[in-house]
């Protein structure tokens, strides 16, 4: 009852932010960028559940060319910061993806920067601007405002969920339809 309770309050509070949490930082996306289903995924690198979710989403993404998944970079581990940060400064050189996806096989961020070619002078200055510091205090406003506790978190449709729920349960919710912004 409790857990009902919480889920509806979500809603409720998903719903009043609009389309904002949709819109994804310029960049930090997976999947089809003009996509129609929108799966919003709050991540953290230093995650093991989030790590344990990225098969799931690519074969989400594999079997939906019209998904695309917003990343909002929310670093709750110590140490996290940093990886965020790089993490968004690749999004702002287009190559998001491939940091990503290298940050998660050697979590290393110096390896994933290599390994996605960031111009590396750039991606330090960028991922010490103002709008990746506004970004990631956008995101932890986000995941307060939808009661999320923990990474990973998500967002498919009008249905917050939080934890390591599976390719499942996030199939579901974006067939119930996670169309947005």
């Amino acid at each position: 009852m409790a857990q009902a309770y919480q889920e509806q309050l979500a809603r409720k509070r998903l719903a009043e932010m609009g389309s904002e949490v949709f819109t994804a930082f310029p960049g930090a996306v997976l999947g089809n960028p003009a996509g129609k289903r929108v799966l919003v995924e709050f991540s953290d690198y230093n995650c093991t559940f989030c790590e344990a979710s990225v098969q799931d989403v690519k074969r989400l993404v594999a079997e939906d060319p019209d998904l695309k998944v917003v990343i909002r970079e929310w670093p709750i581990f110590e140490g996290s910061d940093v990886t965020a940060r790089m993490a968004l400064a690749a999004a702002m050189q287009g190559k998001y993806a491939a940091f990503h996806d290298a940050m998660f096989k050697t979590g290393d961020v110096a390896a994933a920067a290599k390994i996605a070619g960031l111009d590396m002078a750039r991606a330090e200055a960028d991922a010490a601007s103002q709008a990746v510091s506004t970004e990631i205090a956008r995101n932890l406003e986000y995941a307060r405002a939808l009661g999320f506790d923990g990474t990973p978190a998500w967002v498919a449709g009008d249905t917050p969920m939080g934890g390591m729920v599976g390719y499942d349960k996030l199939k579901a919710a974006l067939a119930a339809g996670a169309t947005a912004g």
